[in-house]
């Protein structure tokens, strides 16, 4: 099927990388793109950066679409005809499309607190979500003063650090047994928990919020806190509602097969709207993974979608943590075959799970051991077999099997910086950390990605005397 006039809803992460790529592999035919938010596209995952002022609201901007592309922002579709063709919009207009591709995104999940207006958020009691990049320009222009943080997932965890390097007081508040729970165990909950407070945020988990009042925020075990501001960070669902009224199959998400369709062969979805059996919502890479081989498919390469691996770096300067895979803290050792290898160093905050099978990482944490986090994520993304060294591959005195990094690999997960991209910056000049990160933009998010840009940029530079690299 010729992709023809290709309309997308969504002007996030997934939508720009999709129109970016379908240009790059192509596509002839029109693109026409409605986003629902006032401005141009940015990084989303990027936002605690704006909090704590590490980098400026613009900083965030994703690149321009391609020439040609028709760009209508502020815009709130509120219908797909799928027998004519058509999507409305609130505006009155009507979008034909050859081919559409859902890229909705997600919306917060607010809690119902007494005090606090129905719908969750109310920035004029000083209750707000964090999900857009006008909430986190209004948090970073906010004076010191006292933060409540609810829920103590990623985001939650990077929203209480940046406060907390703001100038805040801050208070994270958690209805689970530790921050993070669905990811970590207790050990490393443990030291996440005395991580942050050592930072100067103040933990509570195994609470509620049971009550807001205009400046504090009553606990469900009658505590009350100082809270000029409540920032709800309590998940997010995928944004199905459009999909749900056009008759389309939405379980948690939109759901689509391994070419991104949806069960109208017309209509895919990529991102964190959209439901694959192989990725899990939230993360960057599979949004992008899906819009890589959504472009490519539609301009007619025989690709599939098998999934993506999953990894979780927490976005908190100083504080090294990582996830790999699904495996969460309740699966055991011995399970399906399984091999699990634990190393804890509580003294100086180091900890390591390892899950294997057949010598191969299936999931892992880590936490305060940087040069492993390196090493194993590279064994994990590249399926390398884990050496049998591996203590001394977690405390880093034994390097990581060798493997060739693909050209294809991402270095800079905030920005979907890869291997090659890095290559042609250096050759093209680019022989120093700011050229590189002028060129590419690789280090301005977490920084987490330092160290491996600086080393794999030194062996692309040309040796003396020679021409190549």
């Amino acid at each position: 099927m010729s992709a023809g006039e290709v309309l997308v809803v969504g002007n996030g992460p997934a939508a720009n990388r999709f129109v970016e790529r379908l240009h790059h592999h192509g596509h002839r035919g029109g693109v026409t793109v409605l986003g629902a938010e006032p401005g141009a596209a940015y990084n989303r995952v990027l936002l605690t950066s704006v909090l704590d002022g590490t980098l400026p609201p613009d900083a965030l901007a994703l690149p321009a679409p391609p020439p040609g592309t028709r760009l209508h922002t502020g815009v709130t579709v509120t219908r797909i005809d799928r027998g004519r063709r058509l999507v409305h919009t609130r505006d009155g207009a009507a979008h034909p499309y050859d081919t559409l591709v859902l890229a909705t995104g997600a919306r917060p999940v607010l809690p119902e607190i007494p005090g606090v207006p129905a719908g969750g958020a109310s920035p004029e009691r000083g209750v707000l979500a964090l999900r857009t990049l006008a909430d986190a320009e209004r948090l970073g222009r906010t004076p010191p003063l006292n933060a409540v943080v609810l829920g103590a997932g990623p985001l939650g965890v990077e929203a209480a650090a940046a406060l907390r390097r703001a100038g805040h007081e801050v208070a994270l508040v958690h209805r689970g047994p530790h921050p993070l729970d669905r990811r970590l165990d207790s050990v490393a909950g443990t030291l996440l928990t005395r991580r942050l407070e050592g930072m100067g945020v103040e933990v509570h988990c195994g609470r509620q919020a049971a009550e807001h009042h205009h400046g504090k925020l009553v606990l469900d075990d009658g505590r009350v806190l100082a809270a000029d501001v409540v920032l709800l960070c309590t998940g997010a669902a995928p944004e199905t509602g459009l999909a749900r009224r056009a008759g389309l199959t939405v379980r948690s998400g939109v759901v689509v097969d391994d070419l991104l369709r949806t069960d109208d062969p017309r209509i895919h979805a990529i991102g964190d709207c959209a439901e694959h059996p192989g990725d899990a919502a939230g993360h960057l890479e599979p949004a992008w993974e899906q819009a890589e081989t959504l472009a490519r498919h539609l301009t007619g390469a025989d690709v599939r979608h098998r999934g993506t691996r999953q990894v979780t770096r927490l976005r908190v300067p100083g504080l090294d943590l990582v996830q790999l895979g699904r495996g969460g803290p309740g699966t055991t050792d011995g399970a399906d075959g399984t091999e699990l290898f634990t190393f804890t160093d509580p003294a100086r905050g180091r900890y390591a799970r390892l899950r294997m099978q057949g010598e191969r990482i299936t999931d892992a944490v880590l936490m305060g051991l940087p040069r492993a986090i390196a090493a194993v994520s590279r064994l994990y993304e590249l399926g390398l077999p884990v050496p049998s060294g591996r203590l001394e591959l977690l405390l880093g005195v034994a390097p990581a099997e060798e493997g060739e990094l693909p050209d294809d690999a991402v270095i800079c997960r905030c920005n979907n910086v890869t291997k090659h991209t890095l290559a042609e910056a250096c050759r093209a000049g680019a022989h120093d950390l700011p050229a590189i990160a002028a060129a590419t933009r690789a280090t301005t998010g977490c920084g987490g990605c330092t160290d491996a840009v600086r080393a794999l940029c030194g062996t692309f530079r040309p040796s003396e005397g020679t021409d190549t690299p």
